[in-house]
């Protein structure tokens, strides 16, 4: 049986701008890879409804899953939260228990309570909430949509919270071998072994090192032994071309 599928929406306007650097997408790539969930396709949106709303529901019927990433803090450009209880006609509030978690974490601390802080407890109707042990300000889950904030340490923490409730299939494996020889030299025999071996992914990453060239191959699948395999004759086609 083949692994669930999913995708990532990362929403922002100081994404788009170069302001600031997505990180998300390789945390989230690496614990779908772990969990046996295949990453299919990443987008990058403006904080826009039309945009995301739009994003959403395409994304949503194409894949298993679809994790966003951005837009549910305090402030008026943060609308993801509003735009995915659009793409699902669903209506939308602050909820009773995302209020609750919030008023105890920011009493606790003598923060006053105001109502930029309360956008964060908006969760539209019939979604489960994500925890969040770091800010506690919850994401949540409509349907196959995941919806996280995009301060980094933040998204890893409600990832990991989130993916124990979602079924895997398959951790994805890799090996890489070096070899100093340009991609030039290696199309052929790597396309001969990506015949043999259709099942895996075979990748080739090419780089340039004190005026030489040679490419990183990396060999992606769900079974070790036929990655074992495949290594093996990727060595023995290209013997002493390694570093």
């Amino acid at each position: 049986m083949p692994n669930p599928t999913a995708a990532m929406l990362v929403i922002g306007d100081e994404i788009l701008s170069g302001r600031t650097r997505d990180i998300n997408m390789h945390v989230l790539a690496q614990a779908l890879n772990a969990h046996g969930i295949d990453l299919k396709e990443a987008r990058v949106v403006s904080d826009d409804r039309d945009a995301i709303v739009s994003a959403v529901t395409a994304l949503s019927d194409a894949y298993d899953h679809v994790f966003t990433s951005g837009g549910i803090g305090p402030t008026h450009d943060d609308i993801t939260a509003d735009c995915v209880a659009a793409a699902f006609d669903t209506h939308i509030d602050v909820r009773d228990d995302a209020r609750d978690l919030l008023l105890r974490h920011y009493e606790s601390r003598g923060v006053e309570v105001t109502e930029g802080r309360l956008r964060m407890a908006r969760i539209p109707d019939g979604a489960t909430l994500i925890e969040n042990p770091v800010s506690v300000a919850p994401g949540f889950t409509l349907g196959n949509v995941h919806v996280m904030a995009g301060v980094p340490t933040i998204f890893e923490a409600m990832v990991a919270s989130v993916l124990p409730a979602i079924k895997g299939g398959a951790p994805l494996l890799s090996q890489s071998l070096r070899i100093d020889k340009p991609e030039g030299e290696l199309a052929d025999p790597l396309r001969e072994l990506a015949a043999d071996f259709p099942d895996l992914s075979i990748g080739s990453y090419p780089f340039q090192q004190n005026g030489a060239f040679g490419s990183n191959i990396v060999i992606r699948g769900e079974n070790g032994a036929d990655i074992d395999a495949a290594m093996l004759r990727l060595s023995e086609l290209f013997r002493g071309a390694g570093a």
